[in-house]
């Protein structure tokens, strides 16, 4: 693979594997190292992607197996947990208020969630991958991918359901 051709495939791939290491890692500092470890590896490993069929879900396995080895090591519990900057552009002021808050709330009931759940619904209901692809990223079976995927939605749903009847009484 040529410069040229790892920029056309690869550098495009940034943005989604940085959404993906911030979802899983809940920083943006260790997100950012992440993303560029990433793609010194995929770099490294340039003349051999020629070998891939889809470069994408490579790149998004290879983020997962490296975010879930920062999550293992020591540096974890250094990690800066950062709120991530929604802005919604509402008519009014209270709408973008209550939009962010939302979010946030979102935000953080994904975050609550296991690993490979939140791994899941970020690649699922953010990045918009297939249930294919994200079976090729996690190593895991169709049934496996479709029952986290279900159990996570219900639960973040359930929490919102509660979070919106306690802001009502």
């Amino acid at each position: 693979m040529t410069s040229e051709i790892y920029s056309q495939q690869v550098l495009p791939l940034q943005d989604k594997i940085f959404r993906f290491s911030r979802r899983l890692l809940s920083s943006e500092v260790a997100a950012k190292d992440a993303t560029q470890d990433v793609l010194l590896k995929l770099w490294k490993l340039r003349k051999q992607l020629k070998d891939i069929k889809n470069i994408e879900a490579y790149a998004m396995t290879t983020t997962k197996n490296l975010c879930y080895d920062v999550l293992k090591s020591k540096h974890n519990r250094t990690l800066e947990l950062v709120h991530s900057n929604y802005t919604n552009a509402g008519s009014s002021l209270t709408s973008e208020i209550e939009a962010r808050d939302e979010a946030e709330i979102v935000a953080r009931l994904i975050s609550e969630l296991p690993e490979q759940q939140r791994a899941i619904i970020q690649l699922r209901d953010v990045e918009q991958f297939s249930n294919q692809e994200i079976e090729e990223i996690m190593g895991l079976n169709s049934t496996s991918v479709r029952v986290a995927l279900s159990r996570a939605r219900k639960k973040i749903i359930n929490e919102l359901k509660k979070t919106s009847a306690y802001g009502i009484q």
